[in-house]
């Protein structure tokens, strides 16, 4: 039997007990924390309905999903955080967004698993099911080891996803020819990036080349001089791959300046963090061929199918994210024989959703990602 939907209105908190046709004194009591007013509201209506197809497709009468409101703002969810702790809730999905987590700490007796991707500086019962910096690294490490890639230059946007980025680097022991941070500028980004990739130099060594076979006096150097004029830039460079670890706009800044830079994407290899299939990449031609690790492409997809198809509207990244991790949770207190308390994610477990593998230890989440291509306008996956 599925499973059956009560809502519960009192203030602005919202509870949804899944119940079957049998009550168990001993129920799975799961919170889940989301903005359902204010600017976020969508973001957190769909989570909403992504957890109810969750808990729907497990089909157990035992469990109960309790849904607070937090408005995305720290003090609601801390209040939200206490109603859950005072009806008996230790494991608590969200909230979205890491600003709103420096008050949990207080509830040292939960379990927060915040669908943010950041970890840096997130409280001690707070854990990341977001898709980090270090499960994207992890993957773009497989891939460039497997293609003999070992003289990489990491570009870094001077933005709030720094920290994140360079705790990652550290953590995975990321081995680097160089990093450098740039200014998200674009008037500023060019300028930055000509001088990392030694585009003054080598386009004087062009021009020097020339002035130098024009010199003699035979013309036995005229065809080459002909083929130098075409050339922009001469002279090789000191790495075989760029990371790119930004996104949208950004992302097509850095790469369309190394472009400029007469570093083309035939030249060495365009490499990025998760773009969840960003489709106006395929529309970015000269660009292309770029890598990126992500998500399993085929699940996103059929979820998205499938949220459309129940709900009439389409879904987000977050909400497809939070559909594996009521399955997860589920999946661990199954693992702990039902006891619902924070050693669940101590031990060392793997759990497969939609989104990937889930690998647990230590109260770490990380993700074994798929990576990818785009090229000639299509995407294909590498591993």
């Amino acid at each position: 039997m599925k499973t059956l939907i009560k809502l519960f209105f009192l203030c602005f908190t919202i509870s949804v007990c899944l119940i079957g046709k049998s009550i168990s004194e001993d129920k799975i009591k799961i919170g889940l924390i989301v903005p359902l007013t204010g600017e976020y509201k969508e973001i957190g209506d769909s989570i909403v309905k992504s957890v109810i197809m969750a808990a729907n497709k497990i089909d157990d009468d035992n469990i109960e999903i309790h849904i607070k409101d937090n408005s995305s703002r720290p003090r609601d969810t801390f209040l939200a955080a206490k109603e859950l702790n005072e009806a008996g809730i230790k494991i608590v999905i969200g909230p979205i967004f890491q600003k709103n987590l420096k008050l949990l700490s207080s509830f040292s007796n939960m379990t927060f698993l915040s669908l943010t991707n950041k970890i840096e500086s997130n409280p001690k019962n707070v854990i990341s099911v977001g898709v980090n910096a270090i499960s994207q690294i992890n993957t773009i490490k497989k891939f460039l080891k497997k293609e003999n890639l070992e003289r990489s230059l990491f570009l870094i946007p001077n933005t709030s996803f720094k920290n994140e980025i360079e705790l990652a680097i550290k953590k995975t022991k990321l081995n680097l020819k160089n990093k450098f941070v740039y200014d998200t500028d674009p008037t500023i980004l060019t300028d930055q990036i000509e001088k990392i990739t030694r585009y003054p130099q080598r386009k004087q060594n062009l021009l020097d080349e020339i002035k130098r076979l024009e010199a003699f006096e035979d013309n036995k150097y005229e065809k080459q001089i002909e083929n130098l004029k075409k050339k922009d830039t001469l002279g090789g460079i000191n790495f075989d791959s760029a990371i790119i670890g930004d996104f949208d706009e950004g992302l097509k800044s850095v790469a369309t300046s190394l472009l400029y830079t007469d570093i083309s994407s035939s030249r060495i290899k365009y490499i990025t963090l998760n773009q969840w299939f960003d489709q106006s990449l395929l529309r970015e031609t000269n660009l292309q061929p770029i890598y990126f690790p992500s998500v399993n492409k085929k699940n996103f997809e059929n979820f998205n199918k499938e949220y459309l198809k129940k709900f009439g509207e389409n879904s987000n990244q977050v909400s497809f994210l939070s559909y594996d991790v009521v399955g997860l949770v589920y999946f661990l207190i199954l693992k702990n024989n039902f006891l619902i308390n924070e050693d669940i994610f101590l031990k060392e477990n793997k759990f497969k959703g939609k989104v990937g593998i889930f690998e647990i230890k230590n109260n770490i989440i990380t993700h074994q990602l798929n990576f990818y291509m785009i090229d000639k306008k299509e995407i294909t996956k590498i591993f």
